[in-house]
């Protein structure tokens, strides 16, 4: 044990003195590629359909999430993009449900007040918990596969997005200037106890075979950020932030993509 500890030091002590008679050192751009999560080459279409949105009154979260989808798929995508009205999907859902409530009546009710009575409209998307009430509607194969036949059977991209608004107390760590008894400045980390507000996203991908109306895959995200107490910040501004954070995850499930990073070599 004591003569391999000796060999390892040595081999240790060479590398360390190669090291230092280096020179300089130089940096190579590499970029890696990542295969995509889903096989598209059956189609030659996709259609951004629209999506159940919910959370935050400031942000249409279905038309906003529609544009934003094509446009990158316009430009980093190997699919045409499909110009058409978004689809106002949490109506359709809500719609869908009261008429799968209806059908399953073996007596119709005596009044209209009843009827509404029976078959309430579902709740508003506040919070997590209210979108189950409106996802049945992607299980609904038929109305895919009609909304297929509409459009040439693209591949369809569908979905919800959940958009809060968030508070949280904590610890955080900022950087503030101080200045010695000789006037010299420098920074020092200081923690401080603070309320941040911001925003919580979480956008649930999925995506359609336009031909059979099934369900081919499905993705969940969530992403978050907080503000100081004091920062003004638009709510349409924090939602495109967290888009542009996942959507490179989004275009990996359709396309191959590439990651750019450096590789350090020593001279």
């Amino acid at each position: 044990m004591t003569a391999r500890r000796k060999t390892v030091a040595s081999l240790l002590l060479a590398l360390i003195g190669a090291l230092a008679g280096c020179t300089s050192y130089f940096e190579i751009p590499i970029e890696t590629p990542i295969s995509p999560k889903l096989d598209i080459s059956a189609f030659q279409r996709v259609l951004v359909a629209g999506f159940i949105a919910g959370g935050n009154d400031e942000v249409d979260g279905n038309l906003e999430t529609v544009r934003l989808l094509r446009s990158q798929l316009r430009t980093k995508g190997n699919l045409r993009v499909i110009d058409a009205e978004a689809l106002p999907l949490a109506e359709i859902a809500a719609q869908q449900t009261t008429d799968d409530a209806a059908s399953a009546t073996t007596a119709p009710p005596a009044s209209p007040a009843e009827t509404a009575a029976d078959h309430p409209a579902l709740p508003p998307i506040k919070e997590e918990k209210d979108l189950e009430a409106y996802e049945k509607v992607f299980s609904n194969v038929e109305y895919w596969k009609k909304i297929g036949e509409e459009h040439q059977n693209p591949l369809i991209v569908t979905g919800t997005v959940l958009f809060t608004s968030h508070e949280r107390a904590g610890f955080v760590q900022r950087e503030q200037e101080v200045y010695d008894s000789f006037g010299r400045r420098r920074v020092v980390p200081v923690r401080a106890y603070e309320n941040r507000k911001g925003y919580i996203l979480r956008p649930q991908f999925v995506f359609i075979d336009g031909r059979t109306g099934q369900t081919l895959h499905q993705e969940t995200f969530r992403e978050e950020i907080l503000y100081s107490e004091n920062t003004s910040t638009p709510a349409l501004s924090s939602f495109f932030e967290l888009m542009d954070r996942l959507l490179p995850t989004f275009l990996n499930t359709l396309s191959a993509q590439k990651i750019k990073g450096t590789r350090v070599l020593l001279k």
